[in-house]
């Protein structure tokens, strides 16, 4: 039973995974407008940030698309197939879970910030304007 789901699984997310993207492609948020010394700011402070993500999971696109609105430059690592990302994704989070927001604090302690909700409202809180 248990490879039965999975196939179907699968199957729902090579159907809809393309459509998905589609929408993410054409709903693109307008950035949010900094001047240049700002942004800089702003990007320095992201380098201590990672976003693990599915490409077509519904509440990464949803993350994603706020970072577009807020102008955020956060790197993302795809953590759906087997690989260095996933193994440390779940090495530091617990599991495989995504969205996951990783964050470096300046003191080095890393954190590992779980659920789109929460990740959202981090970002607001700190980039918002």
């Amino acid at each position: 039973m248990k490879p039965l789901i999975r196939l179907f699984f699968r199957t729902l997310r090579l159907v809809l995974g393309p459509i998905l993207l589609l929408k993410e492609r054409l709903t693109r948020p307008a950035g949010l407008q900094r001047n240049n010394e700002q942004q800089a700011a702003v990007d320095r402070q992201c380098q201590d940030l990672t976003l693990y993500q599915f490409k077509t999971c519904p509440f990464c696109i949803k993350v994603r698309q706020e970072m577009r609105s807020l102008s955020l430059n956060i790197e993302r690592r795809d953590a759906q197939h087997e690989g260095p990302n996933r193994s440390e994704l779940l090495q530091g989070s617990g599991s495989h879970k995504v969205p996951c927001l990783k964050i470096t604090e300046a003191n080095g302690q890393v954190k590992w910030l779980t659920e789109s909700g929460a990740i959202i409202s981090y970002l607001r809180g700190r980039f918002a304007a």
